[in-house]
């Protein structure tokens, strides 16, 4: 489902019918001066120096990663607070406790995601205790501005079996990463994120990712 955040009616939305969202204009100027005020003083680190992320996404250019200050998180997890999201986090069985994992990230010219799922141990953040599944990712768009030739979409894709039994992935949906918008899929799904174009200059994705995930017993 693709809608203005305006026309969203989320008392009659559910993932379990509809496993992908986008929210057009969800976050307001001001939120998004905020977060790119606050992406400004974060410290970064580049792909290079993400040996998990780098191993499992070669050759997807050098983007660079940020910390969430716990300030700036808590102002942003108080603005996504929709029935639906924790409707579908409890539908889960044998839940422990709830987890959530949101960085910041920045694309420039040349750099893009491969496909996955979300799922591979090796980029998944290491700890000890319960098991962590990711069961929701959102995407929400920070940058001012975006032009369609620039690239840098989020291609979320389906599993579809033909006839004769063979497996292929579809797109079931292409997300332009338009300024204050936000995205949000159920994981495990194959997505990829579109190389961003020269067309692009010294012009940036920044967005912030997160994760909601459950916790269980190993």
């Amino acid at each position: 489902m693709i809608v203005a955040y305006k026309d969203f009616k989320p008392e009659t939305f559910s993932f379990q019918n509809d496993p992908v969202l986008v929210l057009e204009g969800f976050w307001s100027p001001q939120d998004q001066k905020f977060f790119l005020d606050a992406m400004e003083k974060a410290s970064w680190k580049s792909l290079v120096d993400l040996p998990n992320s780098v191993r499992s996404f070669p050759n997807c250019g050098n983007w660079l990663k940020g910390t969430v200050e716990q300030k700036d998180r808590e102002i942003f997890l108080g603005k996504i607070d929709l029935p639906s999201i924790s409707d579908y986090i409890d539908s889960f069985p044998n839940i422990t406790g709830r987890h959530l994992n949101l960085a910041y990230y920045s694309y420039g010219v040349g750099d893009a995601l491969s496909t996955h799922d979300d799922t591979a141990e090796d980029y998944l953040d290491s700890h000890d205790g319960p098991v962590h599944q990711r069961r929701l990712a959102m995407v929400s768009y920070f940058h001012e501005e975006w032009h369609p030739d620039w690239g840098g979409e989020l291609i979320v894709y389906e599993k579809k079996e033909s006839k004769e039994g063979k497996k292929a992935l579809e797109i079931c949906g292409c997300v332009a990463p338009k300024p204050r918008s936000l995205a949000m899929f159920t994981v495990p799904r194959f997505h990829r994120v579109c190389r961003i174009d020269p067309h692009a200059g010294n012009h940036r994705r920044k967005t912030i990712v997160t994760w909601f995930m459950t916790e269980h017993q190993k």
